[in-house]
């Protein structure tokens, strides 16, 4: 994995942000992510640990993961040991599952297998584009998508994450919080309120990327 400050220095507390699949730092230099400091996580290649020690020790701690890195950060905590000691003041899920490779509870197999199997960079431009529930919303996106990885890096990440997905079972639901993203084109919403449970989440109004103002 990939770590990046965000904001780092003034907050009296730190958010520890799993971003989704494909995600760089560019698209989350103005989300507002109230006042802690904010350490990003992406690049799901390798699954290490590394980034603990950049945590700031005398903070209280939150965990905000978002897309793939629902799945991600519960696998963390089941399978690498520092990451399982950390106290998370709250710990947030937005618009993923621990099933993130399901038709009934995640993305349909059958449209992650044939990105992957079809991925290049026009792929990649419909993925981002269909993460809106507007064409708007998506150009703004798009300005600022990320810029430092190619695209065969990033099929490269698809190919990862579906291999440990399917040779892992689900991890335990680690979460205070679950949101469902109710105008979802990724992960369906129907499946991430099967996923949860009705009586176990909150629906929000929201497309897959919920950081724009």
């Amino acid at each position: 994995m990939r770590s990046c400050w965000l904001r780092r220095g003034e907050g009296k507390d730190c958010l520890l942000f799993m971003a989704g699949w494909g995600m760089g730092p560019e698209p989350f230099q103005d989300a507002d992510f109230g006042c802690a400091d904010v350490l990003m996580l992406y690049d799901y290649r390798s699954m290490d640990d590394s980034f603990l020690a950049e945590l700031p020790q005398e903070k209280p701690l939150h965990l905000l993961a978002w897309s793939m890195g629902v799945w991600a950060a519960a696998w963390l905590a089941e399978h690498r040991p520092c990451f399982a000691a950390l106290r998370f003041s709250t710990a947030t899920a937005v618009g993923g599952t621990l099933r993130p490779i399901d038709e009934q509870r995640g993305i349909p197999t059958e449209s992650f297998e044939k990105m992957l199997d079809e991925f290049s960079p026009l792929v990649l431009e419909n993925f981002y584009r269909s993460m809106f529930s507007s064409s708007e919303e998506a150009e703004r996106f798009l300005v600022r998508r990320p810029q430092q990885r190619p695209w065969q890096e990033l099929r490269e990440e698809l190919r990862c994450l579906r291999d440990l997905c399917h040779s892992c079972p689900p991890p335990p639901d680690i979460y205070s919080r679950r949101i469902v993203t109710s105008r979802d084109r990724i992960f369906p919403a129907r499946n991430q309120l099967r996923a949860w449970g009705r009586d176990c989440c909150e629906t929000l109004p929201l497309p897959h990327f919920p950081f724009q103002a």
